[in-house]
């Protein structure tokens, strides 16, 4: 039985219909509303507690309050409570010094350095036709002061190369310890020369060692160059030594696996929200077929990382070394404030083209080879023939290309009885460990149990 609908009725559903949509809108607006006076209350409460802290300070405090200061900390303090470890502040000063630093106004004397257990500054490479190089600094040197300050109180190699950092033409006082410990110091004047990130050369057995210090614009060119370099000359495997590389610029390490890898997806980047971004892709025009490997340890991060673990899915590239850091996040540029001032904040995880993503975990190695107490005390002192890490890395190369020599089976040898030996004294160790677990909990019962007879007694 057809039913039909009247007039009246239709324009009664219409309104109900807009009334209810109405409401829900409504309940949605009212719950929005909430939550901005909710968030804009809790800020208000924020800014009246600081405001509360000044007031009191100002009134009561002994001390002078600088007020460029104060600013600075608080800025820095909040990016600190915001729970994003990689956040950075920079003062007008720091960020303008990056800025000449980025664009070649402030230069350097020419050094890479490390502070090694010493406490000084250790010149691990000088570049060519620098201001250091000039005065006859040389690897191996210890710069101990830099204008009067000793090096050992300032905090790290970023404060030391910030130190010796000056405009074209002007000088910095520079004291250094040579070879024979023989002290110089002497003034020396800032001026261009040429930096590199990457250094390479053919090892024995036709493994093509190639050393990245960082990722940047240039980067790219001169890795393209030395894979050229070593093709031409007949390598027959790759070793890549990404130790103590912290990573760089992404868009520029993109570009160097893009350079060896096969087609496929390198990267993504996921939102807070989860959505993923495609980040680079691998074209595969310069595809290198060769056996690789890559050399990391703990502070392989970030780019670095992203390098080493799109080479080994690409690729099939061996991790030789230790673990790595485990930064697998993506930081804005440099934001500039009003005054001069400058942050950096965490904007995106980074994923791996595989899906996979190492932050917080690092990348495990497939060859683990750690340094011993001894080696680490001598870890600036190696060369590339003699560094126990980079010939593990090289034999690892050879047995993948099936080219291994006989020098390059004794060092595998060797760092498997250096292994077997370190598992024979761990498992020593462990079980001198449960031997006086078992004594301390004889003991511990023998004990309780003179106790509950003493209580009883007593009793």
């Amino acid at each position: 039985m057809n039913r039909k609908i009247s007039v009246g009725m239709a324009v009664s559903i219409v309104i109900l219909a807009m009334t209810v949509t109405f409401s829900i809108t409504m309940l949605v607006a009212m719950r929005l509303f909430d939550s901005t006076v909710s968030s804009v209350k809790e800020k208000e409460s924020m800014y009246n507690k600081i405001a509360e802290v000044d007031r009191y300070v100002r009134s009561n405090d002994y001390y002078q309050i600088d007020e460029t200061t104060l600013y600075d900390r608080l800025t820095a303090g909040y990016l600190l409570g915001t729970g994003d470890k990689y956040a950075r502040y920079y003062t007008a000063s720091a960020y303008t010094d990056l800025m000449n630093a980025q664009n070649g106004t402030l230069l350097g004397i020419g050094v890479e350095l490390a502070v090694d257990q010493s406490g000084y500054a250790k010149v691990t490479k000088v570049y060519d036709e620098s201001p250091a190089k000039e005065a006859g600094i040389t690897v191996g040197c210890y710069i101990t002061a830099v204008d009067g300050t000793d090096v050992k109180s300032l905090s790290g190699v970023d404060a030391i190369q910030t130190r010796l950092r000056g405009e074209s033409g002007t000088s910095v006082n520079v004291t250094w310890l040579d070879s024979e410990a023989t002290e110089h110091t002497v003034d020396l004047t800032h001026s261009g020369y040429s930096t590199t990130t990457v250094d390479f050369q053919m090892l024995q057995g036709n493994v093509g060692y190639i050393k990245i210090r960082q990722f940047d614009a240039s980067t790219p060119s001169e890795l393209d160059y030395a894979i050229r370099s070593l093709s031409t000359n007949n390598a027959l495997s790759l070793v890549f030594d990404l130790r103590d590389n912290g990573g760089g610029l992404l868009d520029d390490a993109l570009s160097c696996i893009d350079l060896v890898a096969p087609e496929g997806t390198l990267a993504y980047a996921e939102d807070q929200n989860g959505t993923r971004t495609v980040l680079g892709s691998s074209t595969g025009d310069s595809y290198v077929s060769l056996p690789m490997v890559c050399l990391v340890n703990g502070n392989t991060a970030s780019a670095a990382e992203l390098f080493a673990s799109s080479l080994r899915t690409l690729n099939g590239a061996r991790l030789v070394g230790t673990t790595t850091m485990g930064k697998g996040t993506i930081q804005s540029s440099p934001q500039r404030l009003s005054d001069g001032s400058a942050v950096v904040i965490t904007v995106a995880k980074l994923i791996c083209g595989d899906g996979s993503c190492f932050d917080g975990t690092g990348l495990s190695v497939d060859v683990d080879r750690p340094l011993t107490a001894d080696e680490q005390t001598a870890y600036y002192d190696y060369t590339v023939e003699n560094d126990p890490q980079i010939q593990r890395a090289v034999s690892t190369a050879q047995q993948m290309s099936g080219t291994t020599t006989v020098s390059g089976v004794n060092e595998a040898a060797s760092s498997e009885a250096a292994s077997d030996s370190t598992a024979a004294d761990s498992a020593a160790a462990e079980a001198a460990s449960s031997e006086a677990a078992a004594s301390s909990e004889t003991a511990a019962e023998s004990a309780a149990s003179s106790e509950e007879t003493a209580s009883s007694t007593a009793e």
